[in-house]
């Protein structure tokens, strides 16, 4: 059996979902770690200074294009074994378990993934999209002073409410993601299993809920700015 059809396999789809989530998952701790700058008293200085070293730094360029192939990969198995999984059950069983076999955000990791999807592509439209738009096609582009543009975009009450949907579905989605990620790599032995669930539920609670802070603070102080 070659690479490629081993990775065709149910096997080869969780190693792949895996590995990949693994990279995200520290995608988003440099990403929380950068964002949470905006609650340094500096008028945001600090935050637009990192996110001006991230925007202009050639080797961060590279790793962005791994990292659009990391979402890319994880959605597509993912999407991918849940549309199995759920065959499977269908198929298996005639009386569903509910919660007795499963949490029943592990068995809806394609429609939170789906809805984390969602919300990236609101995200990248509101950030990422205009300044990389600008880098490459607008001779005249400047670095987006991307304080000014949270302040600005947080403004709308209904944008605070859909991020925070999206954290939301986030932290669900690491519930099960985490230590299902160092079960696919045999991490998650019997004598650590316990371990790393209970650091995965941290994990799953303090990074969404971080995320979810910075629209709230911004909405906040903007609308305090503008009175």
């Amino acid at each position: 059996m070659n690479w490629k059809d081993y990775f065709s396999t149910s096997i080869g789809k969780k190693i792949l979902v895996g590995a990949t989530g693994l990279f995200l998952i520290i995608f988003l701790v440099v990403h929380c770690y950068v964002n949470a700058m905006v609650f340094w008293p500096d008028n945001g200085k600090h935050f637009t200074d990192a996110a001006a070293f991230m925007g202009g730094n050639a080797a961060i360029r590279i790793v962005e294009i791994g990292l659009f192939a990391a979402f890319f990969i994880h959605i597509i198995q993912s999407l991918m074994l849940a549309s199995q999984n759920a065959k499977r059950r269908s198929e298996g069983y005639a009386v569903k378990a509910g919660n007795k076999t499963s949490k029943w955000y592990s068995r809806s990791m394609g429609l939170l993934g789906t809805l984390i999807l969602l919300f990236l592509i609101l995200h990248l439209y509101h950030f990422w999209g205009p300044n990389r738009y600008g880098q490459f096609f607008d001779p005249t582009w400047k670095e987006d002073n991307l304080y000014n543009n949270m302040l600005f975009t947080f403004k709308e009450l209904w944008v605070v409410i859909v991020y925070l949907l999206g954290c939301v579905s986030l932290c669900w989605h690491l519930m099960h993601g985490v230590a299902s990620s160092m079960q696919t790599f045999g991490l998650a032995t019997h004598r650590y299993k316990g371990m790393i669930k209970s650091v995965g539920m941290i994990f799953a609670i303090l990074i969404p809920l971080m995320f979810a802070s910075m629209p709230v603070y911004m909405h906040c102080l903007s609308t305090c700015m503008a009175h």
